[in-house]
């Protein structure tokens, strides 16, 4: 992220879905172009849980087993549905996966790979699916470094 020549932030990427254009659930994360600081204010009043559930669908996971990887305990899954809305950290991991899935779709060219390799133990991980290697942020970033390297076909 960087200021431009007329003093305005740049433009990120994420999933369109995190942001409310389009329910996650739609089977693609897309993307489009969002202000940092309206990134961060829809991370801080805490997503829906519509975009829990399109991310569970994307993965193929059960809601059990996504709300491990985002440090949800079942008891506050439960609240969480009565509520709505994921609180701050929540939302902000669920972000850092749904980045993960689409930038998978995209290197390894469509959903059925993405969750596929997503899901399954990678060498380069020490044998840890990256899913279970993605739930820090260091571990996140090597996850994507990875994928780099897939794309560009360096070995790992």
């Amino acid at each position: 992220m960087g200021i431009n020549k007329e003093n305005q932030p740049q433009q990120i990427e994420e999933p369109a879905a995190i942001y409310g254009s389009r329910p996650i659930s739609r089977r693609r994360a897309k993307r489009r172009s969002m202000d940092p600081r309206e990134t961060v204010a829809t991370i801080r009043a805490g997503l829906p849980m519509i975009e829990f559930e399109g991310l569970q669908e994307l993965l193929g996971l059960s809601a059990e087993v996504l709300a491990g990887h985002l440090g949800i305990s079942r008891s506050t899954l439960v609240r969480r549905r009565k509520s709505g809305r994921l609180d701050m950290q929540e939302s902000d991991r669920l972000l850092r996966y749904a980045r993960l899935y689409g930038r998978a779709e995209e290197v390894l060219g469509g959903a059925a790979a993405a969750r596929q390799w997503l899901g399954a133990p990678a060498r380069a991980l020490a044998y840890v699916s990256p899913l279970e290697f993605a739930e820090t942020e260091a571990g996140c970033r090597e996850v994507e470094n990875l994928l780099g390297r897939i794309e560009h076909g360096v070995f790992s």
